[in-house]
Parts: structure tokens; sequence; C-alpha cells
């Protein structure tokens, strides 16, 4: 049975033309760096996100840790949202892998602020720590997409504190397809980035960092330390080359899919969608209905053929992607309309 799955844009199937580039795939160990596909991949992402170098890596966790690990010193500070991916979604892993504090600051709808930045950055006081970073997330967790104009203000800080800036670009691809820019407007911003190529992109597994030659040598080896040494992955890395060629090129359709689900939602009784926080390919909403309704949504979809999360904090978050057509959003909000009657 076919599900319309609108839990993650993770969920997505590589395409056909991944599989059969995944086939075909010529191979060498990447420890040696003699795997010519992961070679073209890493060259195409340095390329494209425009840095120096750039590291295939397994997961964007492990992506936005070894830029942390290579920024920073045990006992010092990074300075990240309170509501971002490296904070709340990442295990603890900063203070187990850097030995590191996250300042967290609280900024409204989770767009940086870089007035509030200046103030955390922490002085020379003896009793306080250095501040060696700062992380940037965009698109935003929440699915809002905020201007270039508030990274150049985040990083023109940094620099002038020589405070170094990681950004956390997920989906980043998504963030420039919304601001209808080419998506080194927005990575010009930073020293190091990483972005996913098995989310909306539909790489089976991986994502990139990239910044400059040295960072990323020293990247790579503490990607050897983190058991993030892969032999034969051409293999993978077939499919994460069309997920940068083709599959960037369609972010702006997953946009539009979204902004119709979210419009169809606004339409039912009982549920409040903030349409303008709708941005990339995700769609969060609240139901005022009873709690014990609430709790049944999941299962009832299932048997629908739907896959969807529970809420979380009282919203509910729907993602579009390569694999979820208009018609299957229709089919979910008739569907939903009639279960929460």
């Amino acid at each position: 049975m076919r599900y319309i799955d609108l839990r993650s844009d993770t969920v997505t199937k590589p395409t056909k033309a991944m599989r059969e580039a995944m086939y075909i795939a010529e191979v060498g160990d990447d420890v040696y760096q003699d795997d010519p596909t992961v070679n073209e991949l890493e060259a195409l992402a340095a390329k494209m996100l425009g840095k120096g170098a750039a590291l295939f890596v397994p997961s964007g966790t492990m992506g936005n840790q070894l830029a942390l690990m290579c920024f920073t010193n045990r006992g010092e500070e990074i300075i990240v949202s309170a509501d971002c991916h490296i904070f709340a979604h990442e295990v603890g892993a900063a203070a187990v892998l850097s030995g590191a504090n996250l300042r967290q600051l609280s900024f409204e709808k989770g767009i940086y602020d870089a007035k509030m930045i200046e103030k955390a950055i922490r002085s020379d006081d003896i009793h306080e720590p250095r501040t060696a970073l700062i992380c940037m997330e965009n698109a935003l967790a929440n699915g809002i997409v905020f201007s270039i104009e508030i990274m150049e203000e985040v990083y023109a800080l940094a620099q002038k504190n020589g405070i170094a800036v990681h950004l956390d670009g997920a989906r980043v691809f998504n963030a420039a397809a919304a601001l209808d820019v080419d998506v080194k407007e927005l990575t010009k911003n930073c020293d190091t980035v990483s972005c996913c190529l098995s989310k909306g992109l539909c790489a089976p597994v991986g994502s990139i960092l990239a910044g400059d030659t040295k960072v990323i040598a020293k990247a790579r080896k503490y990607r050897k330390m983190l058991g993030g040494g892969m032999r034969q992955s051409g293999i993978l890395a077939a499919a994460g080359i069309i997920a940068l060629k083709d599959m960037t090129k369609r972010l702006k359709e997953d946009h539009d899919h979204a902004r119709h689900m979210a419009k169809k939602l606004s339409e039912l009784e009982g549920v409040e969608v903030d349409l303008d926080s709708v941005c990339i390919n995700m769609v969060f909403f609240k139901l005022n209905r009873p709690e014990e309704l609430i709790d049944s949504l999941p299962e009832k979809m299932l048997e629908n053929g739907i896959k969807i999360n529970g809420s979380e904090l009282g919203e509910f978050r729907f993602v579009t992607s390569n694999d979820v057509s208009r018609d299957d959003i229709d089919y979910t909000i008739s569907t939903f309309s009639k279960l929460i009657v």
C-alpha cells in the first residue's frame, strides 16, 4: 500500500535517476580520498556553496558537530538560538564532543537579532568563557526563512569580534528558493555551512559540510574520529550529486504545495495557521479540539493511508516533498476535515 507521508521531508525515496546512478557509480576508498564519485560530490558542493572545500558526512548532526569541534576548545561558548536544531535535537552532542557551552538566545519567532547577539558576546574578563562561535540556522526549524540582510548583520558582527560563524543549512537550498536567490548569497555570510542531501533533495543518506580548505581538512580528521570515515561511499555520493544538480531546482514546487495545504487547512473550523510563516515546505498549525481527539489523529489518519506525527507543544507539522502531489494534499485535507468534526 502506498502511504502519503507528511511526517518530514526526510522520508523521501531516492528517484529512479538516483537509483540508476548508484548502481553504476565508480567507487574507491574514501578514507584514502580515492573514491572518484565522492570527490566529484565534494567538489560540486564546494562550488555550489561558494566554499573552498566540502566534506561528505553521514548526517546533518555530524556535519554540525564537526563544525563545532573545529572552531571551539573545551570550556568555550557557542551562541545559538534556543530553538535551533543544534541545541534542541542533537542529543547534547556539543557537551560531549566539544566540551563547549551553548549560550541560548530566545529570538522572536527564532529570527536572529544581531543586537541581542552582540550583548551576549563575552568580555575578556577572567571569569568569563570566550565566545568562540555563533551558529545561525536558515531556514529555521519552524519553517521561517529570514533575510540575507539579517545574516549579513550577524556575520559582520562576528567578524568584528573575531568570532567564527557556522550555518546549519539543513534546508539552505529551500531558504534560497524562498528568497529567490543563489544559495551562495546566503552562504557567503558564514565560515562553514552544513546542508542535508537526504531531506527534500531525496538522496537516501548524507549531508555536506563546507568551508575553507584548512577547516575541512580538520573536519575530515574529526569525522574519522567519530566513525564517519566511509569506504566505497561513492554509491551514496552518486545520489547526492543528483540531489544537488537536479533536486535543488524543484523545491519551489514543494513550497507551492505547502502554501496550498496551509490555505486549505486555514479554512477548516478549529484550525489555526500562521500563513505568513509558511515560507518553505513545512506547515505548522494548532487544532482547537479535545485532547483525546488530537491524540487519536495519527492512528486515524494512518488508517486512511496518511502518515503524520502527533502534535508537539500544541502544534502539528505537515511537510511536503517530492513524493507528495497536489492530489495527495487535497485527499489529506478532505480526510482530515472529516476526522476533526
